[in-house]
């Protein structure tokens, strides 16, 4: 089903307020939404880096400025 949703003529603002209002849609029912396996595959993956003493941390401030970054360059 595609819902008849024009884009194109959305604001930032309304398209941001539309998505927030899906994600709490989809967040009361989060049972019925299954994550991906490569999902778990990341975490575990985490989890062993951790565990070794190799992953890496930064500030979140830090990281919020580097993907902010990134989505410039792009």
């Amino acid at each position: 089903m595609t819902p008849a949703l024009r884009l194109e003529e959305m604001s930032v603002p309304e398209k941001l307020q539309l998505m927030e209002a899906l994600w709490q849609d989809l967040s009361r029912r989060e049972d019925s939404v299954e994550s991906p396996a490569w999902h778990g595959e990341v975490l575990a993956e985490r989890e062993r880096l951790i565990a070794a003493g190799k992953a890496q941390f930064i500030d979140w401030e830090q990281a919020k400025a580097e993907i902010r970054r990134e989505c410039l360059e792009d």
